[in-house]
């Protein structure tokens, strides 16, 4: 089990959203919780977001996987990256255990970097709040501060700028965090042969909440009324928007925006969204209702699959949100919400006397039979 060496909460008060740092020994006692070989394995699966980044000469080039192999790949002047490693490897969704007590809706996922001598992926920035962990051999990160950069190498797609004048330069060493916040630039440079993991959050930016939302709209089919005036006058200035027109058809706009029931079931939606795939497998044979009845009375373990994002208003526990779409839990059964969405795993006990609630256990054998939680190993 994986221990944090400082105390989160004195983090977030003084260099959240605000400045980098490093924080050495981070970790206590801090082991990789995957191999090299482990890792190339990963890359080589269809449904895992992967690529090698190669800088040979000053030349950057970026593979997209999966990859068959890496017999023709350098050994130096490259690195490995896999996107959401969280969601395949156990070790990687026990290393992200100890952040668990940020929010989850901002949590984003899991990256290994497995970097050569020299390797890396250029000088770029992030909006992410990132904490870049330490694992085997030794990395230079050097960090900006915010401000304009020129884009450079667009070809690459690696989003990279063309550098900056560093305000961090310091070389990691394992079990060491380097804290990022979004919009500073920054650079790693592989010492040694490296692991580096990124625990990363992201929040979201307003046009996309905008974008998300008129998309919600529209599939919903609301406010699918014309603007109404039975006093329509005629007038002169027929070009003119008169300001009563304005606000009445400003009005139509805000009462829908505003909608307080449509806008809580979105978000909920849109904030449970993986941006990532999920190993998510249907249950095989499915769950019959009498085994899973059986499994509760047991006080067995139902384990979340790893990167679901299950989230709850804190006014409203009717409604649970799963991976993009919203659940009404049944009748008196509200205390579910809680640990479904705030727990990675649990039992009967936790559920209390709503284990045994008829209507509950049926949905708990649909989200099972889903694949959305599985019986722990």
């Amino acid at each position: 089990m994986y221990q944090l060496n400082f105390d989160l909460n004195s983090f977030l008060s003084t260099h959240w959203h605000r400045k980098p740092t490093i924080i050495r020994n981070g970790f206590v006692e801090f082991d990789d919780p995957i191999t090299p070989d482990e890792l190339a394995g990963l890359a080589m699966e269809e449904e895992i977001d992967s690529r090698f980044v190669t800088n040979l000469d000053g030349n950057w080039q970026a593979q997209h996987g999966p990859f068959e192999n890496f017999d023709d790949f350098p050994d130096t002047h490259s690195q490995l990256v896999i996107q959401a490693a969280n969601h395949w490897h156990p070790g990687l969704r026990e290393l992200a255990e100890p952040f668990r007590v940020l929010p989850n809706w901002l949590f984003d996922d899991v990256m290994i970097c497995l970097s050569m001598p020299n390797g890396g992926v250029g000088p770029h920035i992030d909006q992410y709040d990132v904490f870049i962990i330490q694992g085997m051999g030794k990395r230079r990160w050097r960090v900006g501060d915010k401000g304009d950069y020129k884009d450079a190498n667009h070809h690459t797609g690696l989003r990279q700028i063309e550098g900056f004048d560093p305000i961090i330069d310091e070389v990691l060493e394992p079990g060491d965090i380097l804290y990022i916040p979004p919009g500073f630039p920054h650079e790693g440079n592989t010492i040694d042969v490296s692991m580096s993991y990124s625990i990363g959050y992201r929040s979201p930016k307003k046009l996309e909440l905008l974008s998300g939302f008129a998309d919600y709209v529209l599939t919903n089919e609301l406010g699918d009324i014309h603007y109404y005036d039975p006093n329509l006058q005629t007038r002169e200035e027929h070009g003119m928007i008169p300001t009563a027109e304005f606000d009445a058809l400003n009005n139509m706009l805000m009462k829908l925006l505003n909608d307080p029931k449509a806008k809580s079931r979105w978000m909920g939606e849109q904030l449970s969204q993986s941006r990532h795939e999920l190993d998510i497998m249907p249950a095989e044979p499915p769950w019959a209702a009498d085994e899973l009845f059986q499994f509760m009375e047991e006080n067995l373990v139902l384990e979340k699959v790893s990167g679901l994002k299950a989230l709850y208003h804190e006014d409203d526990l009717s409604v649970i949100f799963l991976n993009g779409e919203s659940i009404e839990l049944p009748e008196g059964c509200e205390a579910a919400a809680r640990v479904l969405c705030d727990q990675e795993a649990f039992t009967g006990e936790d559920l209390g006397p709503i284990a045994n609630n008829p209507a509950l256990l049926a949905l708990l054998l649909e989200l099972c039979n889903q694949g959305y939680w599985y019986p722990q190993a």
